[in-house]
Order: structure tokens, then C-alpha cells, then sequence
């Protein structure tokens, strides 16, 4: 995956809160067996922490800005997203957000912008206090995407993925797919509290992939407001298989083989890593959101 290198980067849709302290609240959920089993809960990936039960504390979504807000100083192009981890994020978002702006005014709606948030260790939103385990999510709550850059690293170590840049844009993307469900009104259909194969919950997961594959058609074709050219350049057919690669690696029946020796499917939340590739493939083949409806 490539970005144009003259490409201004819009670093107002990230906030960069990482090595920040947060204010009040403690989060339920830490490392071993504790984040192992929230991870068999929520990855991948979620929307917000309360809808795993793992809010707590004090509910502010602000933090105290300690950090260097390293993103704002250091990714001003698209030759910066083509070198550094944080700044290819960044790009994502801003082509991701192009995209959905554009459909939706196509469709004479408006696209809301959602910010993400870079955060390290723990982050307390709008939805509740959550550490790293939970995996990135999305929270309907303050509309932010949250998202610790070392959860990258664990979709390789912990999960076997491939990895990748394009593994790292399907994350972003399906969790602004969240997104774009909120302002459907879709969103609330996990609200019922089922789990299993044929539950809300994995339909709306499975409809978030297919968001993502529908945004990865258009990536290259997408015109960035600064240029009026794409932002992204290339994407591949190597890039493509480590994006089916991340969704597989995270569908809940690899999970539960992995951390708990069995399949069972009756407590699904995010679909089989069969399911998982199906749709963000359907999304990715068409490019129309309206190939996406997994409720039917």
C-alpha cells in the first residue's frame, strides 16, 4: 500500500494521547488470563467497552494531554504515512473518512467525521474505562475510534497474522464502519444482548468487514481534498490477502481454538474466520454499501 508522497496530511481526525494519564476511573480489565479473556470477548474488533462489560470508574473522555502529541508534529505528508506506523494511520483515516463523506453525499446524506484516538496501556471514553486487551473499538458514546498501536504487533505474535500496512488499514476501516453504522442507525441491533452464529451481534461485525472491503475498492480512486488525487496510490493483491489474513486470524472460532481448546459457536460475537473474509471480499468485489446487508 502505497500514499501519495505530496499529499497534506489532515491530522485533526487523530488525536495522539499516548504516555497520557487518565483522569479518575480505573479499568477493569488488565493483562493475563483477565486480557486473554477479553480478547476471546471482543476481538476483532469491537465497539465500545460498556457493550463487553468492561466499563467502569469515571466515564470522562477527555485525558490529560501529557504526551508529545507525536502525530501532529511528525506526519504533515503522505511520504511521512509511507515511512512511519503512525502516521500510515493517519492516512488511512483521512482516505477512510474521504470515502464515506463522498458516498454519503452521494446519497444526500451527511457523513459525520469521527476522530481516532491513539492512546497506550488504558483510555477512559465515553463508554467506560478499557485497556489494550479489549482490541481496538469504536464508542457510539463520543463517536471516537480508540486504537493502541501495539495491538498491531499482537495480531502477529498472538494471533498469527501476516500483518502488514493493509492489515492495519482493515482495522481502522471496519471499525469506521462502526462508525457508519451509528449514523444508520444499525448500530443499536447489538443492544439485545444474544450471541451466537445467527445474532446481531455478528451481523453487525460482519457488516463493519464488508463496510471495510467497500472502502478498500475505492481507496485508490477516492480524490483526497488537498490534491484533489487519491490519497492512497497503490494497493495490491499481497496487501488484500494480509487484509483477509487479519480477519481470519480473529474470527471467533480461531480465537476460541487458540485460548480455549474449543469451538462454540453459540457464544459468537464477531463471526468464523470463513465469515469474516466472505464479507469484506463482497464489500471489496462491488464497492456498494448496499451488498453489505448481513441482516437479511
Amino acid at each position: 500500500m502505497q500514499f501519495d508522497d505530496d499529499a497534506d496530511l489532515d491530522t485533526s481526525e487523530v488525536r495522539d494521547v499516548r504516555g497520557s494519564r487518565i483522569p479518575g476511573g480505573r479499568a477493569t480489565v488488565g493483562g493475563g488470563i483477565a486480557g486473554v479473556v477479553a480478547l476471546i470477548l471482543g476481538l476483532l474488533f469491537g465497539v465500545g467497552p460498556d457493550q463487553l462489560g468492561l466499563s467502569s470508574g469515571d466515564s470522562d473522555p477527555g485525558a490529560t494531554a501529557s504526551s508529545a502529541a507525536q502525530v501532529q508534529q511528525e506526519c504533515r505528508t503522505g511520504r511521512d504515512a509511507n515511512t512511519k506506523d503512525d502516521c500510515r494511520i493517519v492516512a488511512v483515516v483521512n482516505s477512510v473518512q474521504d470515502y464515506w463523506d463522498q458516498e454519503f453525499t452521494r446519497r444526500d446524506a451527511r457523513y459525520a467525521t469521527a476522530r481516532t484516538v491513539l492512546f497506550t496501556d488504558r483510555i477512559s471514553t465515553a463508554c467506560g474505562a478499557a485497556t489494550s486487551a479489549v482490541g481496538p473499538f469504536y464508542c457510539p458514546g463520543d463517536r471516537q475510534v480508540y486504537l493502541d498501536l501495539g495491538f498491531f504487533d499482537e495480531l502477529r505474535t498472538k494471533f498469527g497474522s501476516s500483518g502488514g500496512p493493509f492489515a492495519q488499514a482493515y482495522v481502522v476501516a471496519h471499525e469506521y464502519g462502526h462508525h457508519v453504522q451509528n449514523q444508520m442507525g444499525t448500530l443499536g441491533r447489538t443492544q439485545d444482548g444474544r450471541t451466537g452464529e445467527n445474532s446481531n451481534a455478528v451481523k453487525v461485525e460482519l457488516q463493519a468487514d464488508c463496510y471495510a472491503g467497500v472502502w478498500a475498492h475505492h481507496a485508490t480512486t477516492t480524490p483526497d481534498e488537498s490534491t484533489g488525487r487519491p490519497l492512497i496510490t497503490e494497493v495490491t493483491r499481497a496487501d488484500i490477502r494480509d487484509g483477509l489474513d487479519a480477519a481470519a486470524s480473529v474470527g471467533d472460532d480461531r480465537i476460541q481454538e487458540k485460548f480455549q481448546g474449543r469451538v462454540t459457536p453459540e457464544s459468537w460475537t464477531h463471526g468464523s474466520a470463513a465469515q469474516r473474509q466472505e464479507w469484506f471480499t463482497t464489500g471489496f468485489r462491488s464497492g456498494d454499501m448496499d451488498d453489505c446487508d448481513t441482516f437479511r
